[in-house]
């Protein structure tokens, strides 16, 4: 007797992320992690911009002088950043906060995730924008090396570099932006499972995956259509 194999299900998460957040960096790590626990289930990743510093000048800010401004005195960011590197290495994530020079302005990379989804290649730019600022102390607020860390990932430098010149895009980051503090995210990340759960914070992945669980449940029977139709 045959037995026929279980038709993988389909349900689509929307991340609402920053790419100067360094619990994104987790949590998206994390993600990974409970997809994989998951190979039954096929999940649309959409990535969406938070603007955690939107008066952020466009050249960036010196990064010591960010990190007294947003936590205080040497000791505090000492304990943040001792915090954040101690939860990155369960996720292979090397944070190396000593090689970054400049906080930068986030618009931008936000502009380049969104021309490379253009060309489902958003996740590999996420992560390769991550690991370029939180690993190799990159300038991901500069459009050179923007266009830099796109050549890496096959794109045409020359035309990234162009485009981020530009003001394509832009827009369109800022209305990303409003559209995740009208879903209620106030902080990243925040994952919107398809069909109604919405978890907010770096979660670990057992708790992410019984999020997919939870999705797949409520959109049982729903067919192949999103339930989040305004998601732009």
């Amino acid at each position: 007797m045959n037995v026929q194999a279980p038709s993988t299900r389909r349900i689509r998460v929307d991340v609402i992320l920053d790419t100067v957040c360094p619990w994104c960096y987790i949590g998206k790590r994390r993600l990974d992690k409970a997809l994989a626990m998951r190979p039954d289930l096929h999940a649309e990743i959409r990535f969406h911009a938070f603007l955690l510093n939107p008066n952020m000048p466009r050249e960036g800010v010196d990064q010591a002088t960010y990190l007294g401004r947003r936590f205080g005195n040497e000791q505090r960011v000492a304990r943040v950043l001792a915090a954040i590197e101690e939860a990155g290495q369960s996720e292979s994530i090397r944070f190396a906060f000593d090689r970054i020079r400049r906080a930068p302005n986030s618009v931008d990379s936000h502009r380049l995730i969104h021309l490379a989804a253009d060309k489902d290649a958003g996740e590999r730019m996420v992560e390769a924008l991550y690991r370029a600022y939180f690993e190799d102390g990159r300038d991901i607020g500069h459009p050179r090396e923007l266009a830099a860390i796109a050549g890496e990932q096959g794109f045409d430098s020359d035309m990234v570099r162009a485009f981020l010149l530009g003001t394509s895009g832009i827009e369109d980051v800022l209305q990303d932006n409003a559209w995740a503090h009208r879903r209620g995210a106030n902080g990243v990340p925040t994952f919107l499972f398809e069909g109604g759960p919405a978890l907010s914070g770096a979660h670990e992945p057992k708790v992410l995956a019984r999020m997919l669980d939870v999705s797949r449940e409520l959109t049982t029977g729903v067919g192949e259509g999103f339930l989040l139709d305004s998601v732009p």
